[in-house]
C-alpha cells in the first residue's frame, strides 16, 4: 500500500495543474487554507522577467523573519534557477500576502543540517517525501538544495 501511495504522490508531483492548484488559493487571499507548512513564492522569470509563482514546503523557520524552503527537484528547478538569477522575491504565508524577501541559496553543509533537523522533527513526513522525490526524479536523495528567505523590512 505504501508503494502505491508513493507512486501516486510521485505522479502528482509531475502533474503540473495539480501542483499549481494551491497558487489560486494564495492569490485569492486564502493561503491559510494550505496551513503553515506551505508558502507561495513569487519570483521573476530569469529570461522573460514575467512574474512566476510556486507553492513550496517550509522546512524550518530559523527566525520570525526567515523561512527555509527546499527544491525537491534540485538546482534545475525553474523557481530555483530564477531566484539565483534575481533573489528579490515576494512571499505569501498563512494570512500574510506578498511580503518582500531576499532569497539566498544555502551551502551544501547548511542544507544537509537543515534536512537532518527536518527529518528528526518530522520523520514520517520525511520518509514519505524522500520516497516520493526519489520516485519522481529517479535518483536517490542524499541532500537537497535549500534557500533561505529573509523578509525585508521597510529599511532594506
Amino acid at each position: 500500500m505504501a508503494d502505491l501511495l508513493t507512486g501516486l504522490s510521485a505522479r502528482a508531483l509531475r502533474t503540473r495543474w495539480l501542483v499549481r492548484a494551491p497558487i489560486g488559493l494564495y492569490r485569492a487571499g486564502l493561503g491559510f487554507l494550505c496551513g503553515r507548512r506551505l508558502l507561495m513564492l513569487e519570483h521573476l522569470g530569469r529570461r522573460s522577467g514575467a512574474r512566476r509563482y510556486v507553492v513550496l514546503e517550509v522546512v524550518e523557520r530559523p527566525a520570525p523573519d526567515q523561512f527555509v524552503i527546499v527544491s525537491g527537484f534540485g538546482t534545475g528547478a525553474q523557481w530555483y534557477r530564477n531566484v539565483v538569477a534575481d533573489p528579490h522575491v515576494r512571499v505569501s504565508w498563512w494570512v500574510q500576502r506578498l511580503m518582500p524577501a531576499l532569497a539566498t541559496p544555502m551551502t551544501s553543509d547548511e542544507s544537509a543540517r537543515a534536512l537532518a533537523r527536518y527529518a528528526e522533527a518530522h520523520p514520517r513526513a520525511w520518509d514519505k517525501l524522500r520516497a516520493t522525490i526519489e520516485q519522481a526524479t529517479g535518483a536517490p536523495v542524499r541532500t537537497l538544495p535549500m534557500v533561505r528567505l529573509r523578509l525585508c523590512s521597510g529599511l532594506d
